[in-house]
């Protein structure tokens, strides 16, 4: 498929298709992975599969609350 470099303010962006987006089962919204190969001059886009700093800041305070309050939330979770 052939796609167009649009200008975005002072960046440059190329649309994805409805169909990729779904293929990918990406939304807008979404981050995702550029690869670049500066070499064959290509780049890939993939799904970011990797976690932020702040989603494994959010994991770690999750797991400590669940680990401290656990016993409570399952006695609540029976009620």
């Amino acid at each position: 498929m052939i796609q167009k470099v649009l200008r975005v303010g002072s960046s440059a962006a190329v649309t994805i298709p409805k169909r990729s987006l779904a293929a990918l089962r990406l939304k807008i919204g979404d981050r995702v992975s550029v690869d670049i190969d500066v070499k064959r001059r290509t780049f890939v886009v993939s799904p970011n599969t990797s976690l932020s700093a702040e989603d494994h800041k959010i994991a770690r305070l999750t797991a400590n609350f669940v680990r401290r309050y656990g016993k409570d939330l399952r006695e609540l979770a029976r009620k």
